[in-house]
């Protein structure tokens, strides 16, 4: 199926390119006022989600000094949409990252897992009206987890705090144009 959309895509003209981006979002500008953040990490795959969360702390405090971070585990990615959705209906939060990594098999589980997590996420969102960034990663191995993880260059951590300090700013923005 899904060489078939690449298919049709490059008929199209387009560029299709499966691999990972290679380029982090740029840092946004230091945020002085005061955020609430939470991280909703999965304890599966546990050195990989390590990574990612420091990453993501480590960027937030450069983003935003004055943030506060809450910081949740629950045993799966499975899990991670009940615990989004709870801290999603409290108003004092602010921006939820969701983390994980999810390692294929040879089954469909993983897949499976993976977009429950993905729809769920989005949902949740959508309903809300709270930037979920969505971090749990789908991988063929640990070399990928790796990448994503545990270096400095392609980091996934960073690149969810960027992103969830990138949506605020447009959030906050688009909120006060319309008042």
């Amino acid at each position: 199926m899904r060489s078939k959309q690449l298919l049709r895509g490059v008929r199209r003209g387009l560029r299709c390119r499966p691999e990972m981006s290679n380029v982090l979002p740029s840092r946004p500008r230091q945020v002085s006022q005061r955020r609430t953040f939470a991280i909703v990490a999965s304890e599966y795959n546990s050195e990989f989600v390590h990574g990612l969360s420091d990453h993501a702390q480590k960027e937030l405090r450069e983003i935003s000094p004055n943030f506060q971070v809450l910081h949740f585990t629950v045993p799966g990615a499975f899990e991670i949409p009940l615990l989004v959705q709870e801290l999603a209906s409290k108003k004092d939060i602010d921006a939820i990252i969701a983390l994980g990594v999810i390692i294929e098999g040879e089954t469909q589980h993983a897949a499976l897992i993976g977009a429950a997590v993905t729809n769920s996420l989005q949902q949740i969102a959508l309903s809300f009206r709270v930037p979920v960034i969505h971090e749990v990663l789908l991988v063929k191995n640990a070399e990928q987890a790796r990448k994503r993880c545990l270096e400095d260059a392609l980091n996934r951590g960073t690149e969810a705090a960027r992103v969830a300090a990138q949506t605020l700013k447009a959030l906050s923005d688009v909120r006060a144009n319309l008042r």
